[in-house]
């Protein structure tokens, strides 16, 4: 049973976010995972920090309380790229409602109220923060989040079969170690494990950071000492598509509070796989979901658009259809050594599992359309024309959204991003749209290391381009924000790449950032901008300000 109120719950979740019973919801498919194993779980949602009041609300749990911050690191929940305040920030549309390090003060408030009990810390916030890492909002390294929390056990990754496990070990009296996919402390360093450069060399040398960022990776066992004690990490919990299958069959309600407007827009959105083949540099999907592709089967993909149909609220339309990039769906690795998956000859990139999923999608009875809103990798889907066909004719809901992010062959370089031509899918997606009102909607990125005002002014020049042939392009412009354990962070931090160990320009202050923001954003004049000025319009900020202007 799954409750908000009363008593005797076998295992008590905290989250960030509003409880929902949904696919996409991480505390709702935990409870949902857990509950099918036959335990009584209670969620306390966005409980008040600052007293233990809201953490004693249901009452002390039977094996442990599991703590997540939410779908986002708290830090990124509540800051602007320019460390601004969100909720200061007029033009910002939600309020996250946690604290900062929310994992860190969820775990502090119940160790104050219920001593004893075991405390199970995971989701992205816990997941990127098992090791020490680089915070950049406090511009220094951390330790473990383990140790900050005290929590008993760290859940990295998804933590399906991770929870499962905690649960049957404490049911049995036996101890937490050794479960693949956590983490935890030690005293002793046991055989088998790599251990990487400790928290406090990390913290005081560059180099050394750099070292311990190259092994980073979930399918090792790892260990990084702190002070006298070990924070081990246990290679990632294998997932599969039968457990994917069986994760998504589950009697989600699909209830969402209105107050978590997320998720609103994506109420009837489905699942199709997990993982990402990418490895872009600034994401974090590589060191938490992994490198991997897990695609559900098509059957069950298909029995869960059924379900949909009977839904009381379904109005015939599936909000999105994809996962981590939509396209990779059905490319999963089946034999191959730890290389980088988009340039093994054996990848599949016909994109046929993905083309029948579709035809199938649609033709359900009670489906009007299926549209795919998430991002799409452009570089593999110009594998397959009959795919983009596909796709462009039946499945895009205005725009598509894409993510070249930049176009200097450095940055690219250094991004790990495809340098496949982005004028070339541009064009075919604007033939095969044909009178289609439908436009390309792209991700840039601006002030990733490697870029100086040099690139910068090479990429709006870009955008001006696009412009001018009648796109819309700047829909989608962020400021790069280093996030725990990621390559670009690795790269802010040390000044140099940890592929090759030479040294990458950082923009590093405001003004800077912002001064490569507006040159995507203004009225930049293409003679101008060959010269090396930019039009900042009314909104630029003073010189030397820390102050964002309205654009950031």
């Amino acid at each position: 049973m799954i409750a908000l109120e009363g008593k005797d719950f076998d295992i008590i979740l905290v989250s960030g976010d509003p409880y929902a019973d949904h696919p996409l919801s991480p505390v709702g498919v935990i409870a949902r995972v857990l509950d099918a194993q036959g335990y009584k779980v209670g969620v306390i949602a966005r409980p008040d920090w600052t007293t233990t009041e809201d953490f004693k609300r249901l009452g002390r749990p039977r094996l442990f309380f599991g703590v997540t911050s939410g779908s986002i690191d708290s830090c990124l929940a509540n800051y602007s790229p320019l460390l601004r305040r969100r909720e200061k920030d007029s033009s910002a549309r939600y309020r996250s409602g946690k604290p900062d390090r929310a994992v860190i003060a969820y775990s502090n408030r119940l160790r104050e109220a219920f001593h004893d009990i075991p405390i199970v810390i995971g989701g992205i916030e816990a997941s990127l923060r098992r090791l020490a890492h680089y915070d950049y909002w406090e511009n220094r390294v951390r330790r473990s989040i383990l140790l900050d929390s005290r929590a008993d056990l760290l859940v990295y990754g998804p933590g399906e079969l991770q929870v499962i496990e905690v649960a049957r070990r404490l049911s049995e009296g036996r101890p937490l170690a050794g479960i693949p996919g956590t983490a935890i402390i030690s005293h002793d360093l046991p055989p088998d494990f790599e251990e990487i450069p400790s928290y406090e060399e990390v913290a005081s040398d560059p180099d050394k950071f750099l070292e311990a960022q190259k092994t980073l990776a979930n399918y090792k066992s790892l260990a990084q000492k702190h002070a006298n004690r070990y924070v081990l990490q246990y290679r990632a919990a294998t997932y599969t598509p039968e457990i994917l299958d069986w994760i998504y069959s589950l009697p989600f309600s699909r209830f969402i509070p209105v107050d978590y407007h997320e998720l609103q827009m994506a109420k009837f959105s489905v699942v199709t796989h997990r993982g990402c083949l990418g490895r872009c540099s600034f994401c974090s999907l590589s060191l938490h979901q992994g490198d991997r592709l897990v695609s559900r089967s098509e059957e069950s993909i298909l029995q869960e658009i059924r379900r949909l149909t009977r839904h009381p609220d379904f109005k015939g339309y599936i909000d999105d259809l994809g996962g981590p990039t939509a396209n990779m769906y059905g490319m999963d690795c089946h034999d191959c050594e730890r290389g980088f998956c988009l340039t093994c000859p054996k990848l599949d990139r016909s994109h046929h599992r993905l083309i029948n999923l579709l035809r199938r999608s649609r033709a359900i009875p009670g489906v009007k359309k299926v549209f795919v809103r998430s991002g799409l990798r452009y570089d593999l889907a110009l594998s397959s024309p009959e795919y983009l066909r596909e796709l462009i004719s039946h499945h895009v809901s205005g725009l598509l959204k894409i993510a070249p992010e930049h176009v200097s062959p450095e940055v690219l370089r250094l991004m790990n991003k495809s340098s496949v031509p982005l004028d070339e899918f541009s064009r075919l997606f604007q033939k095969l749209s044909g009178d289609k009102k439908q436009h390309l909607k792209y991700y840039f990125m601006v002030a990733h290391p490697g870029t100086t005002l040099k690139e910068a002014r090479e990429l709006a020049q870009y955008v001006q381009k696009l412009e001018a042939q009648g796109e819309r392009p700047v829909e989608g412009v962020q400021i790069f924000t280093p996030t725990p354990m990621t390559r670009s962070t690795c790269m802010y931090y040390t000044g140099k790449d940890p592929e090759t160990g030479k040294s990458v320009y950082v923009p590093r202050s405001f003004e800077e950032k912002k001064e490569q923001k507006r040159l995507l954003l203004s009225d930049l004049k293409p003679e101008k901008a060959a010269q090396g000025h930019y039009w900042p319009g009314p909104e630029k900020a003073r010189k030397g300000s820390r102050k964002p202007g309205r654009h950031i």
